[in-house]
């Protein structure tokens, strides 16, 4: 019941950003209001599809995760140069996701933590090195574990929450909701402080608009907000909510301005143009990427 509640705030706060919209283009029809109606259509349409996935079955739920982290890693191959002769390691990257969430389905922790990171790692140059082509090996190789690292095994995390309390399924949806929710909040808040007082760049060479003030504000705000949410939503007391909230805020914060890197590496602005308003799936994902392993191993040495 409680998640059904936390659903319906959100979707009556989508509503509400719907309704200002309108009211916005009605009163003004002179300006630009393209892109906020593109991003609000957007949220529409992940917010249905994420809420599907919390009420669903964990194996409907696992094959909705399982198929983000698919099209995340496709948006990230997309963008980084590789080579003719890398087809099949890419296949067996491709291969490496059900086996993945099938680890996640089945419980076992252990193998889950060291399939990607030390077997894959491992396995996807000794392939590269049967096709002979040592051009750029280095290169290609790092490319490709950071994809799969990212877009598979971090992002993966947050489908390893949602069945992390065994005996009660909604517990672990309220984990996946509060994770989430609160590092997509912990970046509208960083931009809201960083537009209102920001002017110290914190990284003006990556990411301009990421100002001193934006960061601490936006940390401290996800702090608080963990602290009220926390123990409503979640096992965790005030104490740890309070901790929680700091560690999504600021692993927020790398995550966001380290993909920025990457784009900027790579001479791109979005990473692709899937989520009209928002750019490309990864671009959406950034800050989740980095939150999520932390706080999944958070709770699970805490909680579980």
């Amino acid at each position: 019941m409680l998640l059904e509640k936390s659903l319906a705030v959100i979707f009556l706060l989508l509503l509400v950003a719907t309704f200002i919209n309108g009211v916005l283009r009605l009163l003004r029809p002179g300006k630009n209001w393209r892109e906020l109606t593109l991003r609000i259509r957007t949220w529409w349409v992940i917010i249905i599809l994420f809420s599907l996935a919390l009420l669903s079955p964990h194996w409907l739920a696992l094959t909705f995760f399982g198929l983000v982290s698919f099209v995340a890693l496709k948006e990230f191959l997309t963008l980084a140069p590789l080579r003719q002769s890398d087809r099949m390691p890419l296949l067996w990257m491709f291969i490496a996701i059900p086996i993945n969430y099938w680890l996640i389905g089945i419980g076992w922790y252990g193998m889950f933590t060291i399939f990607i990171p030390v077997y894959v790692f491992l396995f996807l140059p000794t392939r590269m090195v049967i096709a002979g082509d040592t051009h750029s090996f280095l290169r290609t190789a790092s490319q490709l574990h950071w994809g799969l690292m990212t877009t598979v095994f971090a992002f993966s995390h947050v489908a390893f929450l949602l069945i992390l309390p065994a005996d009660n399924q909604s517990t672990g949806a309220l984990l996946v909701l509060f994770l989430v929710g609160l590092t997509e909040f912990n970046d509208i808040a960083q931009y809201l402080w960083g537009k209102s007082l920001g002017h110290i760049k914190v990284t003006p060479r990556v990411s301009p608009n990421k100002t001193l003030a934006g960061l601490l504000g936006g940390v401290a705000t996800t702090t608080i907000a963990a602290t009220v949410l926390g123990p409503i939503l979640t096992p965790l007391s005030s104490p740890m909510a309070l901790a929680a909230g700091f560690i999504i805020g600021i692993t927020g914060f790398c995550g966001d301005v380290v993909m920025s890197a990457i784009k900027r590496d790579i001479g791109v602005k979005d990473s692709g143009t899937l989520l009209p308003g928002h750019g490309g799936i990864l671009d959406r994902l950034d800050s989740l990427l980095f939150t999520a392993p932390v706080f999944f191993h958070f709770i699970r040495y805490f909680y579980y």
